[in-house]
């Protein structure tokens, strides 16, 4: 995978929380798509993926997302993004309408199987 991101997985019982940091664009939302594909197990309901650290996203990573989305919500498992309000992509997120289709939360609770 591109320099750019990194992707860290840590299964918590039926819940995954993927912690993504760095930069997501054009030049690496392609292989974060697949990286994050082949981290998500079989068995898996829910998937918090802990953006905090993500320093820059432009529209090919709002587009994985929102792809995401829809992937996970046609196999029937939750997604819920962690971006901090604080957080310069909060605003790029807020405006393309994500938060309507995936729950955003300001920070990562202590189990990330919390509904």
């Amino acid at each position: 995978m591109s320099e750019l991101a990194s992707i860290e997985a840590e299964q918590r019982g039926a819940t995954l929380l993927l912690r993504i940091s760095g930069e997501i664009d054009v030049s690496n939302a392609r292989e974060l798509s697949a990286a994050i594909e082949a981290a998500v197990p079989n068995g898996i309901l829910r998937i918090v993926m802990d953006l905090t650290d993500i320093t820059y996203l432009d529209s090919a990573g709002v587009k994985l997302l929102l792809q995401l989305a829809d992937r996970l919500r046609a196999r029937r498992r939750k997604l819920r993004l962690v971006v901090p309000a604080q957080a310069p992509i909060r605003a790029v997120l807020e405006l393309t309408g994500l938060p309507r289709l995936v729950p955003l939360d300001d920070h990562l609770e202590e189990e990330a199987g919390s509904p």
